[in-house]
């Protein structure tokens, strides 16, 4: 096992990361103190992994230890979801000093960071991730929420978990198609922050689709350091954390007009930084021969690298809601090289809609 630590003063918390962790006696036992545990999984997960953490949990000492199992699906990131947990909570008279474990995939951690960050104005959590994306991703940084009709993740909550549990091993069970959402995840943390991790996973691809445990251990570990240091470094994104959106603006579009669910979070964003990096060399930023790299890469991780059809006008429209406009301007982060990203508002809106006409098809 491996521990990554998020610096965040009084809220830093440890990564573990390593082989076996789901089960493994002890691990929990500095942040729970006794306190009672409820356990936030779904339908997919559940069945696998929830007996062996209820196990880790108690019960020696413990409190009660309460759960909920949810639909499995991006289409049940909403707020009845997050009314569900709620009631689970009221129901089961847990109080302010318990604790909330999220068992899943991206969708199962931010519902439930931000069911704990509203449950009697906040209540302590811990993220057990078992999907590659949630392991190098979604997390870490303390960013939960839901969707909303308009938009993706519009209604939600900075809450930072204890801890972060991410067993290498429940990315056995993980359906090809979900291993290769997580793999954007780690191409994006190298665009941003680590040309030489970008050659590594060029030349790693076949053994991280492969799952050769190496391999995923050190996409996972650098993944995690890269997002712990920008997190660390501005922790509500003010300013540089932006730069973990690459290819989010161009995702969470993708994703809200072909429907949530239609297409995963990772493939989404596979496709949205192949669209950032086409726009990056539209401005003259970056070479044609970078852009066919990370084309390549898209491709050889078995993501894709265009967006479907879609409404030009609605797709603008749900850009438009993005996070990150300030002042009525949109920002986007695009890259004047690989492992350079930058946060950036430098270009006109005709400059987008000619590009996003030509992307999208209308």
């Amino acid at each position: 096992m491996m521990s990554i630590t998020v610096d965040l003063d009084e809220r830093s918390y440890p990564i573990y990361i390593g082989s076996g962790l789901l089960g493994r006696q002890g691990l929990l036992d500095p942040h729970l103190a006794g306190r009672d545990a409820f356990i936030v999984t779904n339908t997919t997960v559940g069945p696998l992994y929830l007996e062996r953490l209820v196990g880790m949990i108690g019960p020696r000492g413990r409190g009660r230890i309460g759960s909920i199992v949810l639909p499995d699906g991006e289409a049940h990131k909403t707020m009845a979801t997050t009314q569900a947990i709620l009631d689970a909570l009221v129901g089961g008279r847990f109080a302010r000093d318990c604790v909330v474990l999220a068992l899943g995939g991206g969708v199962v951690g931010d519902i439930t960071g931000f069911a704990a960050a509203i449950y009697q104005r906040g209540v302590d959590f811990i993220q057990v991730p078992t999907t590659l994306l949630a392991q190098v991703d979604s997390s870490v940084g303390g960013k939960t929420g839901i969707n909303h009709p308009g938009g993706k993740n519009l209604v939600g909550a900075f809450h930072q978990p204890l801890c972060v549990v991410a067993d290498s091993d429940s990315l056995r069970t993980l359906p090809d198609r979900e291993l290769s959402a997580g793999l954007a995840e780690v191409l994006k943390a190298a665009l941003i922050a680590d040309a030489g991790f970008f050659q590594w996973i060029e030349a790693h691809a076949a053994d991280l689709l492969g799952r050769q445990p190496a391999a995923l251990h050190h996409a996972i570990r650098r993944s995690c350091e890269i997002k712990a240091g920008v997190v660390a470094e501005d922790e509500r994104e003010h300013g540089r954390r932006a730069l973990l959106n690459l290819g989010h603006s161009f995702g969470h579009a993708i994703e809200l007009c072909a429907g949530y669910g239609q297409w995963l979070h990772g493939e989404a964003v596979g496709a949205g930084m192949g669209m950032a990096a086409r726009f990056s060399q539209r401005l003259g930023w970056l070479p044609a021969a970078e852009v066919a790299r990370i084309t390549r890469l898209l491709e050889g991780l078995r993501l894709p690298v265009k967006p479907p059809a879609a409404d030009m006008d609605a797709f603008l429209g749900a850009m438009a809601m993005d996070k990150k406009v300030l002042a009525g301007q949109l920002r986007l982060i695009l890259l004047p090289a690989i492992g350079q990203g930058r946060v950036t508002a430098e270009f006109t809106m005709r400059e987008l809609q000619d590009f996003v006409r030509a992307e999208v098809g209308s």
